[in-house]
């Protein structure tokens, strides 16, 4: 059994432990070597998205009764969960809040949105807690942060290095935790969970903050959120720890051409593979359909999960963008 605790910190840049990653994906390449990859990918001719998607459908904002985890499909790796309390509103907690129409530090450069959020931010309601899963701009999205601080006074919990992103947004509080670090607030347990991915928001600031997902338990639901990663052993630690997650929220996009994606995002087949080494009772579909970042088609990663998915297995299906499911009060549970 592999350590849980690996180092992945040199006292000036963090990286994933290679350990965790699969045989065939450890062979590392140079630097030059992985920026000459991407240079000719950049510069090769790239399938294109539509400009925009048709008007989807438009699906009723959700309210949990006591007990109930509602859990509403915004876009890419933004979803919002709502666990209802007897007497009192909802907590809510949403991760990685992107609602602009770029993910991009420029206003009228990089990925453009091709779907609008499944909930305007003016129709979100109030937010008690934010997760941050790392500080790529398709994650960690200034202008909604900020929307956010100035509306909701939330909590935003991050892992090390993101502080000093998420203090241009005018948190009003802020926490990092390393991996396994865990922080209480509200009766909800945050746990950071690692991640095989990386960082940067400039040229110059390559893996100098850390990357990861996080465990969320609160009113007896366990909910797993990955962030962004590859498919890699550390499944199997995450595992350990929570062996009787409820929902599991996994990346399925980004992954095309293979050979410059694997070691930092899952194919759909992977994130099957993630579900099941998880045992998650059920699984959502994140990271897709919204802003194109690589090669593959807009709508391949949910038909290539659904293909690959077992007849009669446990729920793990795309939804629309608002939709929403509901996790049943814990004293229901099967």
């Amino acid at each position: 059994m592999l350590d849980d605790n690996l180092p992945h910190f040199d006292g000036r840049h963090y990286r994933n432990p290679e350990a965790w990653r699969p045989d065939e994906t450890r062979t590392a390449r140079t630097t030059s070597q992985r920026i000459g990859n991407i240079f000719r990918w950049q510069m090769g001719l790239r399938p294109r998205w539509p400009d925009a998607l048709p008007p989807q459908k438009a699906f009723p904002q959700v309210t949990p009764a006591p007990g109930e985890c509602c859990v509403t499909f915004i876009g890419h790796a933004t979803v919002l969960l709502q666990f209802g309390r007897t007497g009192r509103a909802p907590l809510r907690i949403i991760t990685d809040p992107v609602f602009s129409e770029r993910c991009s530090p420029f206003r009228s450069f990089g990925p453009r949105r091709v779907r609008p959020p499944g909930i305007t931010l003016d129709a979100l309601p109030r937010i008690d807690i934010i997760l941050v899963s790392h500080c790529h701009y398709d994650h960690l999205d200034l202008p909604s942060l900020r929307a956010l601080a100035e509306r909701d006074d939330p909590l935003c919990l991050s892992l090390p290095g993101n502080r000093r992103h998420l203090e241009k947004a005018d948190l009003p509080r802020i926490a990092e935790l390393d991996w396994w670090e865990s922080a209480t607030d509200d009766g909800a347990r945050i746990t950071a969970t690692p991640a095989l991915h990386g960082s940067a928001r400039t040229p110059f600031d390559s893996n100098r903050a850390l990357w990861g997902g996080f465990t969320i338990e609160a009113d007896g639901h366990t909910v797993f959120f990955a962030g962004d990663t590859a498919w890699g052993k550390h499944f199997d630690a995450i595992h350990r720890r929570w062996p009787d997650i409820d929902l599991a929220i996994l990346p399925i996009g980004a992954y095309d051409p293979r050979d410059l994606m694997r070691r930092v995002h899952m194919s759909p087949e992977e994130a099957l593979m993630a579900f099941d080494t998880l045992r998650a009772k059920q699984g959502l579909p994140i990271h897709f359909g919204t802003f194109q970042l690589t090669d593959e088609a807009i709508l391949e990663p949910p038909t290539r999960l659904e293909f690959a998915s077992r007849p009669g297995s446990r729920p793990f299906a795309a939804l629309e963008n608002g939709e929403s499911l509901t996790l049943p009060p814990a004293d229901t549970k099967s």
